[in-house]
């Protein structure tokens, strides 16, 4: 039987704080030629929490969570003043990704860019950070420096696409405002007035999985919130660093997070409780630790094994219940077939006299034996 994860769970005191960062970002997908697909969408998240979708197919601008329409229902305008800004980046993108289309002189088709540009903000220091990346097919990247006001551009055409992106003093003045007034303000409100579900902590499944005996023991932890999380692998109490390789930190459907760490080892009685995975969460002063030992491991070959169990387990369960059935249909064939024959200790009643099986009655004064039905055999 697989045992329970819950049951190799060791809870160890550990310094940790609440995450002081908080960010606002969007992400922006724009595209040509690509059928079914609006070719401009908008995804607004919060501290990576999506809160705020918009596309150019129904130009409306949809809440993703419950929360942001009470933390915005005290301004009036909010929802449609973000709507014309939303609209107003379409238009923009839409208009930079031809522009730049036909600066490589490119033919029409399938194009498409991306854009993510946002701010960040520390809740203890009131610290500002902000960042834009555009990035082109995959070929080109734009990164928008905050401070000077420049881009850098990587890729195989860079220079040829430089000139375009070149700011007037208008667009320097709208791009200053954004990052350093608007976002800003707009991410502090929503993480004071979200703060019960941008500031909750929600612990993780975490497992031990192996898919072959020759290959690494995988630690994977998912549904953990918020997402500045550790995972890491101990011997004989000290981090690993060698050996170990990290897989980043994915979103899951329901907004939380999961993460892996792969340890190379041969699990063999020598290695057993000398390695753990321990997986550390922001906020959380508590550790998950999770030994290293073969009866805490899933893996193919186990599983196919406890499978294997469990058939015959379930074909001797049957074949058990059928003999049952089988004894008690002959006990009942053997009591029908053979009833125990009266006792002959047994007084006779009135006018019957017993002799074996066979009985004698009186009739009109005359003896008359009889032989009972139910002791015919059958």
């Amino acid at each position: 039987m697989i045992v329970n994860w819950l049951a190799f769970v060791v809870i160890v005191q550990t310094d940790s704080v609440m995450p002081a960062i908080h960010s606002l970002e969007k992400f922006i997908t724009a595209s040509t030629g690509i059928a079914n697909l609006p070719d401009h969408v908008c995804v607004v998240y919060v501290d990576h929490i999506a809160v705020m979708y918009y596309d150019s197919k129904s130009r409306i601008l949809q809440t993703r969570n419950n929360w942001i329409r009470e933390a915005t229902a005290d301004d009036a305008d909010f929802w449609e003043r973000e709507r014309t800004i939303a609209m107003i980046v379409e238009r923009s993108g839409r208009s930079l990704l031809e522009t730049v289309r036909k600066t490589l002189n490119q033919s029409e088709g399938v194009h498409f860019g991306q854009a993510r540009f946002g701010c960040e903000w520390d809740d203890q220091t009131d610290a500002l950070d902000a960042w834009e990346k555009i990035k082109y097919e995959d070929e080109h990247v734009l990164l928008f420096d905050v401070n000077t006001f420049t881009w850098t551009i990587e890729g195989p055409q860079g220079l040829a696409i430089r000139h375009k992106f070149v700011l007037n003093e208008i667009e320097r003045d709208i791009r200053q405002y954004f990052y350093m007034e608007d976002c800003p303000s707009l991410l502090k409100k929503l993480v004071n007035d979200g703060r019960s579900v941008l500031m909750r902590t929600e612990l993780p499944k975490v497992s031990l999985l192996q898919k072959m005996p020759s290959s690494p023991v995988t630690c994977h932890a998912t549904g953990f919130y918020p997402d500045v999380a550790d995972l890491f692998w101990r011997k004989d109490g000290e981090q690993l660093h060698e050996d170990v390789d990290y897989g980043q930190t994915l979103p899951n459907h329901d907004g939380t997070f999961q993460m892996m760490a792969n340890l190379k080892v041969e699990v063999t009685a020598e290695v057993e409780g000398r390695y753990e995975c321990v997986f550390q969460l922001a906020g959380v002063q508590d550790e998950i630790v999770i030994k290293l030992e073969r009866g805490n491991i899933l893996s193919n070959a186990r599983i196919e094994e406890e499978e294997k169990k469990r058939r015959t387990v379930a074909i001797a369960a049957s074949l058990v219940a059928l003999a049952l059935v089988l004894v008690l249909v002959a006990i009942v064939v053997v009591i029908k077939c053979h009833p125990r024959k009266p006792d002959d200790d047994a007084p006779a009643s009135a006018g019957t006299r017993h002799s074996g099986w066979r009985n004698t009655m009186t009739f009109h004064g005359h003896d008359q034996e009889y032989i009972p039905m139910s002791s015919y055999p059958c």
